[in-house]
């Protein structure tokens, strides 16, 4: 007690109290337990005594210093009482002055030195008594303390975090967590997620090194998964903390990373955030796939901002992160995928048809947005076991009750399921029968993706397999239509995998299963014989399709050939039903014509006539059939295994068949018109009963007509003979062609529609080449009789654009290999060489009769396949576009990407010189369709150009220096568009935009009729008859200009929000931000064009509202400027950047003014069509388009002037903060006061006076008409004076 008592009256005198406690420390050794236990009750006493506030700082600093210099001498159980007098003073508050606190963590790195401390009833290491001295501490909620105080602890507590080791981390977020209850929430959970994120960028970057990582992966993620838990279990009992959570992530989707993605999924689960939390994610991921579009689509963003933040990407990496046992994320995810395929999968077009067919690539935000759904839950699928079916269930259920809108999507990931993961399906096929159950229900396109997507499992599974036959055998008997349709299709299907053994096309087959994932029914794979009874059942069922409806026997008609080539041993029984099927419709007595039978092959209801038989359909499907199998058999003749019965029975048929088919060529050339009834004196009004069969005749014929040619040039094998019976076909199905044009096109409008032709893909493509590029001179003399022939050229190419157009709008071509796609991109490959080669070797002014017809000539046929190859690649087969390109011109791939880039470049030269060839002749000689169809397939091609590529340069050069004056709107419109398409990935078109903007107003005038413009001629394209079109392409491109503008300004607002102190470094640095200098250049030379375009006499319509909302939205977005910048002041003192000042002072100089002025023209002259139209009526009609026209430019009007006006409001506001004088720059205009002229309304009322002494008896009808005089007058008075 004396020692304490010295100790405490020397510290309070400030004497000598170092050198007392130096000697008590000399004194007392460590040794001996006296010594400890003098040196223990020392500490005790000066920890209070330093924080009891009586003692001098320096006094307390040197007593500090002193116990610190001796604390690695204490004991293990005296750190560890002095570890616990200093939790206990924080918890109840008695460390106010905090001076002792620089010896707590001395007091701790002792304490962990030590070996073995007790604790409780047990020992624990000193390291582990640390943990729990520090875990004990910052439980504690119950310490009072401050805002600044909490603040503090917790900015401490979280840049502890990268000195702790991971394992720590969890405990430590539990506590802050407990300590946000007193506030601090936003910083604490900014803390949380900033350290994961910052982790996982660290563990992306070890892993590019291919180095030893520093923290394992699943440490990381396990530790992720933890504080994840803790997070939402605070966020259950604080609804408070999660609001703030929320409000986080609203404003802007960067601060996304896929920690907060995996939180974010996980607080869904807690049912009153689930909804805010997915639309918080809906918005963020479209968002990002549309600033990722805007990017893409600006050379000026992708400079800005060249790094992009990819919340997709995030998603996906939550996915692939949630493998480490994140079971409370995973539901979340499956959630969220279905979310996201819901609401931004293909819609019904119009009356709810679904448009055929899906893209091989996602284009849109929303198709993006649906792929990612799809990924997440494939993703899931196969990752997750405890999700795989629900998943599945839900794809299955939307599958069978979405049926009013298409469901590609669903299909396409059900698919993708089932080929990455059968045998997993095969648990869970209970739920596939099910859906079977509803076949006959579905929509037909539901139903075939359905079935080609199980497809692999049925080749493994017998129950699957026999569960689905009951079903089809069901619905081969179902009332409705699309139920015996979804029974043929099912059928055929399995017709066309069960394959017989001894069958040839093998390598037809679809895709199979790896022989690992087989593990059940394996040997009903390979059970040839019952396959084969199989098969043979299965026929027996579709014969009962032969007199059903047209659409039901179409279906098997177009499949029968794929089922053949994929199990030819079936031949015999197809062969054979299609042959007795034939004959019903032949005609078999040699003298009679014609030699078809036309009758049966319609049905009547009534009134009402109907097909009843697809003729044309049935004899395709027959000849294709018959030349494959005979193709098959010749090849296969040396090892033919086959008895002589089969042989003989086979020939016995295929006789026959060639017999029914020479027959029907030789008498359908003898063949009149008449002998159908179908000459020009037949009735094809489709108002009429009489009409319709005639028209359903017509069809029919024609299409036999088509196949008969087909069949012929197979067999010809370049004979003459053959060639001219060809020939002499086409001559009988052109003549019924033109009756059926000439008769449906009598009414207003032609109801005339070509029928679909019936040539296969391949013939079609051999035909062009043999018509174009075949050199062989024993082929000569019978090629010449078709190549002799222009209107049969003409056709052919005509099929061609056809073919290709069904496949881009369906995907498909009818006929054999039309579903096959590698087959059918092969065809697209050979007719494109043939195509480019036929344009380029012969000049379109060589052809005959191009000029002086209106159809198109033989050239132009070939532009547009070319273009609709192009198009259709692009859509169809994007990643093959560079494989079609190279094999234009030799047949050979070229691998090297310079090599392709090269090659691409080399056709646009080509195009790019037929077109200025056309620009180049005289007005005569130009040929505006041809024009249009090159510009167009420049277009697509320069899609395929890299941007800045010295390509684009050169071709971009090549477009400024057209020099043609052409009347022609829509050339005009096509070769702008191309221009601003390639401009925008090489550099911002403003400036382009300023001078096309100065070429319309020179080429319009000005719209003060005294002001005489300086001729301008920038592009010789603008003429007095294109500058309309060319003003509405400019304003589009302006309103493309102003998006990108918008999307600058709202970064920069939502970064200066969040990060005060990187503007204020910008602005004290004296250099203004390169995106505020590049908004400003922008809207600056966009002020300017428009300045050019308000001044110009444009004509009243949809220029001119356009103009006036393009001019609305370009105040808006100044406004938009001027409230940052009022943001920027109010966060910051700094003076404004002079190119801001530069623009306010373009605004009221050049542009504002002249809008008034504009207001007033287009008022006048909307004054002036109103009376003109009335002036053409009588007075009790109703003139609807004048009115309409009038009330849409008095909705334009005011909202330009509110936006000028509020505009204006904000300077006034922004001149305040900044103290700079804004609105010095801004003349009010007084074009919207209401004025009275004295002189001019004298005038106007004296001439009133006359008129009305003139005509004195017709005095009411006259003062109508003179009170609009006065008013006009007063308007040209107003337009004068503004």
């Amino acid at each position: 007690m004396f020692l304490i008592n010295t100790i405490t009256n020397s510290a309070l005198k400030g004497k000598k109290v170092g050198t007392i406690i130096k000697g008590i420390f000399k004194g007392s050794p460590p040794s001996s337990t006296a010594g400890a236990n003098r040196r223990l009750l020392l500490y005790q006493h000066c920890i209070p005594l330093c924080e009891s506030g009586d003692l001098q700082t320096e006094v307390a600093a040197d007593i500090i210093g002193l116990l610190m210099l001796e604390t690695h001498t204490l004991s293990g159980p005296s750190l560890a009482t002095l570890a616990s007098l200093f939790v206990d003073a924080i918890k109840v508050g008695k460390m106010s002055s905090g001076k002792s606190l620089e010896l707590f963590p001395t007091v701790l790195t002792a304490l962990a030195a030590c070996e073995a401390l007790s604790y409780g009833k047990g020992e624990l290491s000193g390291e582990e008594y640390k943990k729990q001295m520090i875990n004990s501490l910052c439980s504690s909620r119950d310490v009072p303390l401050s805002s600044e105080e909490l603040q503090f602890v917790v900015e401490k507590v979280l840049r502890m975090f990268n000195k702790l080791d991971l394992q720590e981390i969890p405990p430590l977020v539990y506590q802050l967590l407990l300590l946000s209850a007193k506030g601090c929430k936003k910083q604490v959970l900014d803390g949380i997620v900033g350290y994961f994120k910052e982790q996982d960028a660290r563990q992306e970057e070890e892993s590019l090194d291919l180095e030893v990582q520093s923290i394992p992966q699943d440490q990381l993620r396990h530790v992720e998964g933890t504080a994840i838990l803790h997070i939402v279990f605070a966020i259950r009992l604080d609804h408070e903390l999660a609001r703030e959570f929320i409000k986080g992530f609203k404003t802007s989707y960067a601060d996304l990373c896929p920690f907060s993605v995996a939180l974010l999924l996980s607080v869904a689960r807690i049912q009153r955030y689930e909804e805010q939390v997915f639309e918080l994610l809906k918005g963020a991921i479209i968002k990002s796939f549309k600033d990722e579009q805007l990017q893409q689509g600006s050379k000026l963003l992708q400079d800005l901002l060249p790094g992009h933040c990819s919340v997709a990407q995030m998603i996906l990496d939550t996915v692939q992160n949630s493998v480490f046992g994140w079971d409370h994320v995973t539901q979340g995810l499956v959630q969220l995928g279905f979310f996201l395929m819901d609401a931004f999968g293909p819609k019904p077009g119009p009356f709810g048809k679904a448009t055929e067919g899906s893209l091989a690539v996602a284009r849109t935000p929303t198709q993006q947005a649906c792929k990612l759904g799809g990924q997440v839950l494939l993703q899931g699928f196969k990752m997750h076991e405890p999700i795989r079916g629900e998943i599945l269930e839900q794809v299955l259920n939307r599958l069978v009750t979405k049926t009013a809108s298409p469901v590609n999507h669903f299909l396409d990931l059900f698919s993708d399921i089932v080929v990455s993961a059968p045998m997993i399906l095969l648990e869970s096929s209970s739920k596939v029968t099910e859906t079977f159950d509803h076949l006959s229900c579905l929509p037909l396109a539901t139903v075939q993706g359905l079935l080609k997507a199980v497809q692999p499992l049925l080749k493994v599974s017998m129950s699957l397999k026999d569960a689905l036959i009951l079903v089809l055998r069901k619905a081969m008997f179902s009332s409705q239509l699309d139920g015996r349709k979804s029974a043929v299709t099912g059928f055929l299907l399995l017709l066309k995998n069960f394959k017989v053994l001894g069958s040839l096309a093998s390598s037809q087959c679809s895709q199979a299963i790896s022989s690992s994932q087989i593990q059940v029914d394996v040997h009903s794979r390979y059970n040839s014989a019952a396959n084969e009874a199989f098969c043979l059942e299965i026929l027996s069922s579709l014969r009962r399709c032969l007199s059903q409806q047209a659409d039901v026997r179409l279906m098997l008609y177009e499949g029968f050939f794929d089922v053949l080539r994929r199990n030819s041993q079936l031949a015999s029984s197809i062969m054979q039903t299609l042959l007795s099927q034939l004959k019903r419709y032949y005609e078999p007595e040699q003298d009679l014509l014609p030699p078809v039978k036309l009758e049966p092959c319609i049905t009547a209801h009534g009134d009402q006539v109907y097909l009843q038989e697809p003729l044309a359909h049935l004899l395709s499907c027959t000849v294709h059939c018959l030349m494959w199998l005979q193709n098959t058999r010749q090849s296969a003749n040396l090892n033919a295994d086959d008895s002589d019965g089969d042989e003989e029975e086979e020939e016995g048929y295929r006789s026959d068949l060639h017999a029914v088919l020479e027959s029907m060529t030789r008498r359908m050339i003898k063949c009149e018109l008449e002998d159908f009834e179908l000459d020009k004196s037949a009735e094809f009004s489709m108002g009429s009963s009489v009409g319709v069969k005639n028209n359903i005749y017509a069809v029919l014929v024609m299409g036999v007509y088509e196949v008969l040619m087909e069949y012929n040039f197979i067999k010809a094998n370049y004979s003459k003979r053959c060639f001219e019976e060809i020939i002499e076909l086409f001559s009988r199905y052109q003549k019924l062609s033109e009756i059926l044009k000439e008769k449906s096109g009598k009414g207003r409008v032609p109801s005339h529609k070509t029928p679909r032709s019936l040539f296969s893909m391949g013939i079609i493509s051999t035909l062009i080449t043999v018509l174009f590029r075949d050199n062989t001179q024993s082929r000569e003399e019978a090629l010449s009789v078709l190549r002799s022939n222009g209107e049969f050229v003409r056709y052919i190419l005509s099929v061609v654009v056809q073919k290709i157009q069904q496949l881009d709008e369906t995907g498909h071509t009818d006929g054999p290999d039309g579903q096959n796609a590698d087959k059918t991109f092969r065809f697209l490959c050979d007719m494109t060489s043939v195509l480019m080669w036929r344009y380029t070797n012969i000049p379109s002014v060589v052809e005959e009769g191009g000029k002086k017809e209106k159809r198109s000539s033989l050239s132009q046929l070939c532009l547009e396949g070319l273009l609709r190859i192009f198009t259709t690649c692009q859509q169809r087969y994007p990643d093959k576009m560079a494989q079609l390109l190279s094999t234009m011109e030799n047949g050979t791939e070229q691998d090297d990407e310079g090599d392709v880039v090269e090659m691409n470049y080399f056709y646009i030269r080509q195009f790019q010189r037929a077109l200025f060839t056309q620009l180049s002749g005289g007005e005569e000689d130009f040929n505006s369709k041809e024009a249009q169809l090159l510009v167009s397939i420049l277009s697509v091609l320069s899609r395929q150009l890299k941007p800045l590529s010295q390509q684009v340069n050169l071709f971009l050069n090549a477009l400024h220096r057209t020099k043609k004056h052409t009347p022609d709107s829509a050339f005009c419109k096509g070769l702008l568009s191309l221009l601003f398409n390639l401009h925008v990935l090489y550099k911002s078109p403003v400036g382009l935009l300023l001078e096309l903007c100065q070429d319309i107003h020179s080429e319009l005038g000005d719209i003060d009729q005294d002001v005489e413009v300086e001729k301008q001629s920038n592009f010789a394209i603008v003429n007095m008859k294109t500058a309309s079109t060319a003003a509405l392409l400019v304003l589009s491109q302006v309103d493309r200009v102003l998006d990108e503008v918008d999307w600058l300004i709202a970064r920069k607002k939502s970064q200066t929000a969040s990060d005060k102190l990187g503007c204020e470094a910008t602005q004290t640095a004296g250099q203004q931000d390169p995106v505020e200098k590049a908004v400003a250049l922008q809207l600056g030379t966009l002020l300017t064009a428009l300045s050019e375009l308000v001044q110009t006499a444009l004509l009243l319509g949809t220029c001119t509202i356009t103009l006036l909302r393009e001019l609305t939205r370009t105040y808006t977005i100044l406004t938009t400027l001027v409230k940052y910048y009022i943001q920027v002041c109010a966060s910051q003192h700094g003076s404004l950047p002079a190119r801001f000042e530069k623009l306010v002072k373009l605004s009221g100089s050049h542009l504002t003014p002249q809008c008034y002025s504009f207001i007033t023209y287009a008022q006048v002259l909307a004054w002036f069509s109103c009376a003109d139209d009335k002036k053409k009526k009588r007075r009790n009609d109703v003139n609807t388009g004048a009115s309409a026209k009038l009330l849409r430019e008095t909705k334009a009007i005011p909202n330009l002037i509110f936006s000028i006006e509020q505009y204006e409001k904000y300077l006034i506001t922004l001149s305040k903060k900044s103290k700079v004088n804004l609105m010095q720059y801004m003349k009010l205009s007084t074009s919207r006061d209401f004025r009275i002229n004295a002189a001019t309304l004298d005038a106007a009322l004296q001439e009133q006076d006359d008129s009305q002494e003139v005509s004195a008896s017709s005095a009411p009808q006259e003062k109508s008409r003179d009170k609009q005089a006065v008013l006009l007058i007063c308007l040209k008075f107003l337009l004068k004076t503004n």
